[in-house]
């Protein structure tokens, strides 16, 4: 460092001061950022005893905690925050105001939160909590707890001359606008973060496929961590290189297999294949068809004797009558909580069923142990993505007779239905995690101590279990993709995930560690990662798909929401867009002319031409390298064997 800096004078000396000093700062802040880290300890023991491709996957359920925390940042600092000013503001001004007109106004604008305390205020229970019903219907957990005023800020500037002067300036926030473009902002920069990690996967894999013959040298004299100084960690360290090295032999075992078998095995293969592919749609149908019917019940049931909703223009005597429905025996409430449920059960149970006969269903196919983990994505995926889809079906037939009318129905059980979608949410998400609990301390914790405890090859046959990664990948990203379609309709349940997620980290660690045992088919971490994103990418298109429909084509509630009175949710942000000044919507309408494209679609091709160029060079001096190292190889050969020859010469 001295000799540099003696050699350098005036202005560059001063620039390698710089680069020295942030090169300081960069390397204590990896430092302080990897001692921080959630989980660090959890993952380096989860990665010795299973191997780095199932800490890959701890390592990307940590990754959604992450992405889940600055979703919900955005939502509190552009939705929530305003709307509780506005709130308070709001009722302040009802309380003094002496103008007729606008304190009837005002009422209109502040009944959807005193309406239901009325009704609620002396009958909240335990089951409101866990329905999403009572005072929380018409909190901000909800859609329909939101404002869709402006609030106006006013910035005050006084001028001091032989008269006080005050100029005041203010600005208005739109609460609608922001509530759409909250939901637009963190679906972008969920996009960002995805591409983004998706690309460093990508690379990565590139670079491992790439050195794939040197795998074994690799990991014999570089796979060493020299920076180890105890026991402990070197323990780990170790279990993780051999399961390195297993994972490489057992593919290429594998992969040998495959390429001797004979033409007949082959056609027989192919047939069985086909029949489980039949096999398995014909499941898919019939789960499907299952859940349809059992919403179809939990709605005539469930909803049929309580309105879950009521209107905001209801009289007083409504509010005596449901007081006076809600006085019913506990059972009729019990038997109505589990119709209420019953749907949900029945995904949750087909998605702790239908993986295992899946699993099974995989074992005639004779796939290699990576190609397994994609099918079995793709299959499970199917399933989670058509359940939603009949869900979301089934209130969509229930919401368009309802977003068709103008006109306040006051017979419809539900009148603000975006918070009836997102009570639906809230209980899919608290089953499905309740559930998780259930099978893994409840039924797979009694499997692993029979497992241990008995020597028994029939009880050992049954009851010990591996840590199957498909399953439990597609059950956080499951867990994502109710976020991102519910997070509209209850803005709180991205928090609810966040909580979820963390005490997910600790069941799945306990399912890993105590109830698992090593798993046979071993997952390296680069393919691991990408197939992760691929999964996690599949269900951010489907949710953007849906959301876009609903923002689009459904009529939002008219009797509560941010987008009431308004025909569409796109509605709100082209209201705001054609309130900017002119120069603003010119510039924004410039990128649509042909001005604008057509010399970026020539500049895009030459872009696209130029790396295409420099990856095929790149490629071809990569080819001469390697040539180079192998023939730096036979001079190294040639020149031990004169030695050595030499040797013996001067011997004798």
């Amino acid at each position: 460092m001295s000799a540099t800096k003696l050699r350098l004078q005036g202005f560059n000396q001063l620039k390698w001061k710089h680069r020295k000093a942030w090169q300081k700062i960069a390397l204590e802040w990896s430092k302080l950022s990897a001692t921080i880290k959630l989980w660090q300890s959890s993952l380096k023991q989860i990665e010795g005893h299973f191997g780095s491709g199932v800490a890959a996957y701890f390592m990307f359920l940590r990754w959604l905690f992450y992405l889940n925390c600055f979703t919900f940042l955005l939502i509190v600092i552009f939705v929530i925050i305003p709307n509780i000013v506005t709130y308070e503001k709001s009722i302040e001004k009802c309380k003094f105001s002496q103008n007729t007109n606008y304190s009837n106004n005002c009422i209109m604008n502040v009944i959807d939160y005193n309406a239901y305390d009325i009704r609620y205020k002396d009958t909240f229970n335990i089951l409101d909590i866990v329905q999403g019903t009572g005072i929380l219907e018409t909190s901000l957990m909800f859609y329909g707890g939101y404002s869709n005023k402006r609030m106006e800020i006013a910035l005050k500037g006084v001028q001091h001359n032989s008269t006080q002067i005050e100029n005041e300036e203010s600005f208005h926030y739109d609460l609608s606008a922001a509530y759409i473009f909250a939901v637009l902002g963190y679906f972008t920069t969920t996009l960002i973060f995805i591409v983004k990690a998706s690309a460093r996967e990508f690379k990565d894999r590139l670079i491992n496929g790439r050195w794939q013959f040197y795998q074994y040298c690799n990991l014999a004299f570089g796979g060493w961590d020299f920076c180890i100084h105890n026991e402990k960690s070197s323990i780990i360290k170790h279990k993780a290189v051999f399961y390195e090295f297993k994972n490489s032999i057992h593919s290429k075992r594998i992969e040998v297999e495959r390429n001797n078998r004979s033409h007949d095995y082959m056609l027989k293969l192919i047939m069985i294949r086909i029949i489980v592919n039949i096999s398995v749609v014909i499941i898919l149908i019939l789960s499907a068809y299952i859940i349809f019917l059992l919403f179809n019940i939990s709605l005539k049931h469930g909803h049929s004797k309580v309105n879950v909703n009521i209107s905001y223009a209801e009289t007083t005597n409504t509010y005596v009558r449901d007081a006076e429905i809600e006085e019913t025996s506990s059972s009729l409430q019990l038997l109505e909580l589990f119709f209420d449920f019953v749907p949900y059960l029945c995904i949750v149970c087909l998605n702790l069923i239908l993986p295992v006969v899946f699993k099974y269903l995989c074992t005639f196919e004779k796939y290699s142990p990576l190609f397994v983990i994609k099918i079995s994505l793709i299959r499970m995926i199917f399933l989670r993505l058509a359940s939603l889809f009949i869900l979301l079906s089934r209130f969509y037939y229930i919401v368009i007779p309802k977003s068709n009318t103008n006109v306040l129905d006051t017979t419809h059980p539900y009148k603000c239905w975006e918070t009836f979608v997102g009570q639906q949410f809230y209980k899919l998400v608290l089953v499905d995690f309740v559930s998780h609990l259930f099978v893994t301390f409840c039924l797979n914790l009694p499997r692993a101590l029979f497992a241990i405890y008995f020597n028994n090859n029939f009880l050992k046959f049954v009851c010990e279990q591996e840590f199957d990664l498909s399953k439990h990948v597609l059950d956080i990203v499951y867990l994502q993709t109710i976020c991102w379609i519910g997070s509209f309709y209850m803005p709180f349940l991205p928090a609810l995930i966040i909580v979820i997620m963390f005490l997910m980290f600790y069941v799945k660690k306990f399912q890993c560690i105590v109830n698992s045992k090593p798993t046979k088919i071993l997952y390296g971490t680069s393919r691991s990662n990408s197939l992760f994103m691929f999964v996690l990418l599949i269900s951010f298109i489907v949710s953007v798909i849906v959301l876009t429909y609903a923002f689009a084509e459904v009529t939002p509630s008219v009797s509560c929401g941010p987008f009431r009175n308004l025909k569409t949710v796109w509605d709100a942000p082209l209201t705001t867009f054609m309130r900017m000044p002119v120069f603003f919507k010119d510039f924004v309408f410039f990128f649509g002319t042909p001005g604008f494209v057509i010399p970026c679609f020539f500049i895009l091709t030459l872009l696209l031409y130029y790396f295409y160029a420099v990856s095929d060079a790149n490629k071809n001096m990569v080819e001469v390298l390697k040539n180079q190292l192998v023939l730096e190889g036979h001079d190294k050969k040639f020149l031990l064997t004169r030695l050595l020859l030499t040797h013996q010469e001067t011997q004798e």
